[in-house]
């Protein structure tokens, strides 16, 4: 039974495509509308890439003063002023706790939404940002919407955890969290999913494990170890330092996954 449920799943689709610069874009890939949000950790050396293919720019709080402080040592532009004026994000939300007064003067003199939430102190800065997207967001745009976190791994590992907990909170969104060194995603076991792999940004170490939930069975296809109705837990077996293949990756579960894959030296 549990076959044959998994099977009549609806497939969703996955690529990085957002890693590519806008001139190698696919020409057969689906048009998808990209969300980024900057957290207040050292900036990945692709976020202008990123800003350029988003149609929405939140900071997190301290996230602004990442943008302000290094987005002149990754671009080309000798005019220092030029640059951050160019880099203007559409909103700030946070606690605004870390955010500097000049930055944030500077940013609200350009036109940026400061949104204070210093009210709330239940939630993460991550967590307001994307609450503000969902709320935001018409149901049947979601699936076409994927929003791109920064500054989401590395550093402190309860930061990184309550980073990936939103993956969960919000799992009708898709939500990509992104380090120079690798990105994370979640694969909802209401689906078959289909991982194109753009091989020029992206592998080839990758990983797939269960997080709050064991699973009884997942299936791969794509990779140099396949797992064939596996079951994973922690304290037990999970995917690891495994092996991109092929350019398409199949993943099929009866618990949410989170997929990891590794990012090559993009510049």
């Amino acid at each position: 039974m549990l076959g044959r449920a998994i099977r009549s799943m609806e497939v969703m689709v996955h690529s990085s495509t957002f890693l590519l610069p806008k001139l190698r874009q696919p020409a057969n890939s689906p048009a998808k509308k990209y969300a980024l949000v900057v957290l207040n950790q050292n900036l990945p050396r692709f976020v202008p890439r990123l800003w350029t293919h988003a149609k929405l720019r939140i900071c997190a709080d301290g996230g602004a003063n990442r943008i302000f402080d290094e987005m002149f040592q990754m671009t080309n532009d000798p005019d220092y002023e030029s640059t951050r004026k160019r880099y203007i994000p559409e909103i700030i939300e946070g606690d605004m706790d870390s955010i500097r007064p000049e930055v944030k003067q500077f940013y609200s003199s350009q036109g940026s939404k400061i949104s204070d939430k210093s009210h709330n102190q239940e939630t993460t800065d991550l967590h307001k940002c994307i609450s503000r997207i969902h709320r935001c967001t018409p149901d049947h745009e979601k699936t076409n919407l994927c929003v791109l976190v920064t500054g989401a791994l590395g550093g402190r590992f309860d930061h990184e955890a309550a980073n990936i907990n939103i993956l969960y909170l919000f799992s009708d969104m898709r939500i990509v969290l992104l380090s120079d060194d690798c990105l994370i995603r979640l694969l909802p076991k209401t689906h078959k999913h289909e991982i194109y792999i753009e091989s020029s940004v992206e592998g080839p170490h990758c990983g797939l494990f269960p997080v709050g939930a064991p699973s009884g069975s997942t299936t791969t296809t794509g990779l140099k170890w396949n797992l064939s109705e596996a079951k994973m837990r922690f304290g037990s077996m999970i995917s690891t330092s495994n092996i991109v293949h092929a350019e398409r990756v199949t993943v099929q579960s009866d618990a949410d996954l989170l997929w990891t894959i590794s990012l090559r030296n993009l510049t």
